[in-house]
């Protein structure tokens, strides 16, 4: 397979004599409102789901779709995340590191190696690869995307039943004209990370 995610990292990982592979990715580093979310996943190379890619290339009911398939097949998946209190705190790099740590910390296989989407790997004692673009590129990451998208948009889709003037469900909390309308008639949430900006303008 040369087009999307194949398994050439995962295997020459595998034959340096490394056994669980976790591929991580993360989902929510330039919303104005809602966590980061990571996911770690091992998956069993011998029963990986079809048609795993990027969250971002799948539309929303390929990847609800996949989400069951790869948490029954998969060895071990984890989910961590962190809410707009802490990323204000520790900001959004370090918080998705955390996340991403917290994640590997979670899962019920203890990983001797992580593929990680992105430049940087979180502070987690196993072996890394970094790989820009990863969830493009490496089946465990692509299958990190979509649980990590999964899981946020079914968080930001919780908010926005007790927030529906800011309309989380459709945006996922991005800066979109709506959000940004309903931001200045209604003023940020305590889900808003008031240190991004436009919010970080309007806060004292």
């Amino acid at each position: 397979m040369t087009n999307g995610p194949h398994d050439h990292y995962e295997q020459a990982w595998l034959s340096q004599g490394f056994s669980a592979i976790a591929g991580v990715d993360e989902v929510g580093r330039g919303p104005l409102a809602g966590p980061v979310v990571a996911a770690a996943v091992i998956l069993d190379l011998a029963q990986v789901p079809a048609g795993l890619d990027d969250s971002k290339a799948l539309n929303a009911k390929k990847r609800a779709a996949l989400y069951p398939l790869i948490m029954a097949q998969a060895r071990a998946v984890s989910v961590a995340s962190l809410p707009a209190s802490v990323i204000d705190v520790i900001n959004i790099r370090q918080a998705t590191l955390r996340a991403m740590a917290l994640a590997l910390s979670g899962l019920s296989v203890k990983p001797d190696v992580m593929l990680v989407d992105g430049r940087d790997l979180p502070p987690f004692a196993a072996k890394g690869e970094a790989v820009i673009g990863g969830d493009g590129k490496v089946l465990s990451i692509a299958a990190a995307s979509i649980i990590a998208k999964v899981t946020r948009d079914r968080m930001m889709a919780r908010l926005d039943r007790h927030y529906p003037a800011y309309g989380f469900a459709a945006h996922a909390g991005y800066g979109t004209a709506k959000h940004l309308q309903a931001l200045s008639q209604q003023g940020p949430t305590k889900h808003h990370r008031l240190s991004f900006a436009p919010l970080k303008q309007k806060t004292p």
